[in-house]
């Protein structure tokens, strides 16, 4: 797995941020629970039809076992291996997105997009079973570990398009960090929410 360090390239025309696969712990376990089910799904599907009879339900069978063993890889795959990239200059900012068999690369103009926000974790909605009291039955805990499981980033900024999330498990203390080098880097270019100025201020009196 990637690296969970982020690190930072100074270019003569550009920065360069890599965060890298920021994965924890808990969600890579299920990860893997998810991807030793559909194996053995597709196992035990593959020993119903030993030995093999050259009839159609078997081919469907064989098929679908199959189908099941390449999803399940391709799936585990690139979630083991995915990793984000951050491209800035004067102009832009470059989102770079790798998977095990693919890449995503999509350029936005600081002029075109708004003011950059951080959602983090203490934005997630709470289950609605949720107590005032302890958790008893981790119905908090497990809302949450939903959440993160869809979570597309922690950073976002608004486009015509809609919101853009990136970032994906970057936390208050390393998104302060960030900020701070971008704005180094670009000044006013970058646009901040409102939040990051008590984000800072906590960041800089701890």
């Amino acid at each position: 797995m990637t690296k969970r360090s982020i690190t930072y390239y100074w270019g003569d025309h550009s920065l360069l941020i890599t965060l890298g696969n920021r994965t924890n712990t808990r969600i890579l376990a299920l990860y893997i629970a998810e991807f030793l089910f559909t194996s053995g799904m597709a196992t035990i599907l593959l020993l119903k039809i030993l030995p093999f009879k050259h009839n159609l339900i078997d081919w469907a069978a064989g098929v679908g076992a199959i189908t099941l063993y390449l999803l399940a890889s391709i799936r585990f795959l690139s979630r083991i291996f995915f990793s984000e990239r951050l491209l800035i200059d004067q102009y832009s900012l470059t989102i770079i997105r790798k998977w095990a068999l693919s890449k995503q690369v999509r350029r936005y103009n600081w002029r075109e997009i708004g003011a950059l926000h951080y959602e983090g974790k203490q934005m997630k909605t709470d289950h609605p079973l949720k107590g005032m009291c302890y958790d008893y039955f981790g119905f908090e805990t497990q809302e949450h570990l939903i959440q993160s499981l869809h979570n597309e980033g922690n950073l976002y900024f608004d486009t015509h398009e809609g919101r853009i999330y990136f970032a994906a498990g970057v936390y208050s203390w390393n998104a302060d960090e960030m900020v701070q080098i971008m704005k180094l880097y670009i000044g006013n270019a970058l646009q901040l929410g409102p939040e990051w100025k008590e984000m800072l201020m906590e960041e800089e009196n701890p």
